[in-house]
């Protein structure tokens, strides 16, 4: 396996865990190193897992489709977030969303009970490993959360504002880029898109926001402009 510390190294999973552990800790994990093509499933919803994926490079999505044909953008993943941790550390067994590649990408793919297990040699890193996992738990925990807040929006109008207004905070300014094209920022606050770029053009010609492609700024208080 190639040496993917640089590009991993500010994962929180692996946080407190240096260079001269990595190589060794990658080998007690059982770690493996996958490529994936644009547009390619890495797991169909259903499908059964064991395995916590890192991202390396590229850019995932988590999708869901219900029975009408509908497909919902639940999340957004990219280096070095992880996913399918809920799954295999809840013990849930099968994976309920799809994960695909939305550009050329590398995954790392670790043995979650070797993550929560002490190994024969005794390694020191396994007990960083499990505080890690338990703080990457309760911090997607507080993500889901916001994205129910958005999404449980009357309006669209509402939801788009709510969401841009937690971006404009998280940024730390008015001004700020989003990680969603159009029809990525419908499916994610599970709106048309026709309907939210009708929405996202009222605002724009009432001084409420400017925007170019995924470049938002906002010129007013959304608070002051909610109706």
């Amino acid at each position: 396996m190639k040496n993917i510390f640089p590009s991993t190294k500010s994962s929180p999973l692996f946080a407190g865990i240096g260079n001269d552990d990595f190589d060794n800790m990658l080998d007690c994990l059982g770690a493996r190193l996958c490529a994936y093509a644009k547009d390619e499933t890495i797991y169909f919803a259903g499908d059964t897992v064991a395995e916590i994926g890192l991202a390396v490079s590229g850019r995932l999505h988590l999708v869901k489709d219900d029975i009408w044909g509908n497909t919902s953008l639940v999340a957004e993943v990219t280096p070095p977030e992880l996913f399918a941790e809920a799954v295999v550390c809840g013990n849930l067994g099968k994976i309920p969303v799809s994960v695909i590649a939305k550009e050329e990408s590398e995954v790392l793919f670790i043995d979650y009970k070797r993550v929560v297990t002490s190994c024969s040699s005794a390694c020191v890193f396994h007990s960083k490993l499990i505080r890690n996992m338990i703080s990457i738990l309760a911090l997607k925990n507080i993500m889901m959360a916001a994205k129910m807040e958005h999404i449980t929006k009357r309006t669209t109008k509402e939801k788009l504002l709510s969401y841009l207004a937690e971006q404009a905070r998280q940024k730390g300014g008015k001004a700020f880029d989003i990680p969603f094209n159009r029809q990525e920022l419908a499916d994610y606050l599970s709106v048309e898109r026709s309907a939210l770029s009708a929405e996202m053009s009222k605002l724009k010609a009432g001084g409420v926001m400017d925007y170019r492609k995924n470049h938002f700024e906002m010129l007013i208080e959304t608070s002051e402009r909610t109706d």
